[in-house]
């Protein structure tokens, strides 16, 4: 499909390919879903964030956009079931076990489910596929790979610090220090997970969901292949800045952007995505940026990005698609 039937075809119910990672990019699929045929959309998901804790297989992410597309999320964190019950942990806690991952009773059925089919040998896109299907979503919901990539973080401090996981720093640390550097252990030798080459190849648009570059987008688009196949096609592939007015809406992407040396700016988001996307969907509040954007490679589409309520979602969600619309007529 060229370049320009991809982009003209997207408001005629073409199949739409989002990388994701967490929170934002699961409300951003969220009002996709409501505007646009759930069946043509496949979220490819961060399984950086992915780890293992009281023997149970964790996807964070991968249940974080189930659960917010199941409206099942809980509304006051972002994360976890509405309407969960904590006794499992409350007696973990009490026997001097580890809680300090808070896993709802609700929330660990799921884990033991996915533990329990991979023990059995199904792979990680099976399982999800599975959990998708019981939830009724309709949309495909694809981790990145199969293979295991774990996201390790450097602490700034001390100077000999030794990595941690993601989840420690993200979690137990409540990302309240600074940091050196960020890996993606195995990622050398990962494979896209089945359907995600297909998907980025044939989709009429993908949507980069706006989560942080480094810690949700870093582990997609470094999966080997990914990142050629996006630049091969980066005229058809739309950002979302998850940054406004220099700061993060949520978790510490700007923080990071800061202390990795990059401009904590929608500026420093069109410099990280400029190589393999060409547009970039930024908010009101940093308008006067957009001649800087441009000048990093991207071209500028200002709106709202902020997304408290559903209904925001869907206008962003539409705006986004309709941005690559009027791009294909020009």
């Amino acid at each position: 499909m060229s370049e320009k039937n991809r982009t003209t075809a997207v408001a005629s119910g073409a199949s739409i390919a989002v990388l994701a990672g967490g929170v934002g990019a699961s409300r951003f699929l969220r009002g996709l879903v409501r505007m646009h045929q759930p069946a043509d959309v496949t979220a490819i998901v961060n399984v950086g964030d992915d780890f293992t804790l009281h023997g149970l297989s964790i996807s964070p992410d991968l249940d974080t956009v189930t659960y917010t597309l199941a409206e099942q999320i809980n509304p006051e964190t972002g994360w976890g079931r509405a309407g969960e019950s904590w006794r499992v942990l409350t007696e973990l806690g009490r026997l001097g076990g580890q809680d300090w991952f808070q896993l709802g009773d609700l929330d660990l059925a799921l884990h033991l489910y996915r533990t329990q089919r991979r023990s059995e040998g199904a792979s990680l896109s099976q399982v999800t596929s599975e959990i998708a299907a019981s939830f009724g979503l309709e949309l495909t919901l694809l981790p990145v790979s199969d293979d295991p990539i774990r996201t390790r973080i450097t602490p700034a401090e001390p100077a000999d610090a030794a990595e941690i996981d993601f989840q420690d720093y993200f979690v137990a640390q409540q990302h309240g220090i600074s940091i050196r550097s960020v890996r993606f252990a195995g990622i050398e030798t990962a494979r896209p997970a089945p359907g995600v080459v297909e998907s980025l190849e044939h989709s009429a648009v993908v949507v980069v969901a706006p989560s942080n570059p480094f810690v949700s987008i870093g582990p997609v688009v470094d999966v080997p292949g990914v990142r050629d196949i996006l630049a091969q096609r980066r005229r058809s592939v739309v950002a979302v800045s998850p940054i406004v007015g220099g700061a993060s809406v949520k978790g510490p992407a700007g923080a990071m952007m800061r202390e990795l040396g990059h401009e904590p700016s929608v500026v420093g988001v069109a410099r990280l995505y400029a190589e393999f996307a060409g547009t970039l969907v930024m908010d009101n509040a940093d308008r006067d940026l957009a001649p800087a954007v441009l000048d990093a490679g991207m071209s500028p589409v200002v709106t709202d990005t902020i997304m408290s309520i559903p209904e925001q979602a869907v206008a962003l969600a539409r705006t986004t698609l309709h941005a690559m619309s009027g791009r294909a007529r020009k």
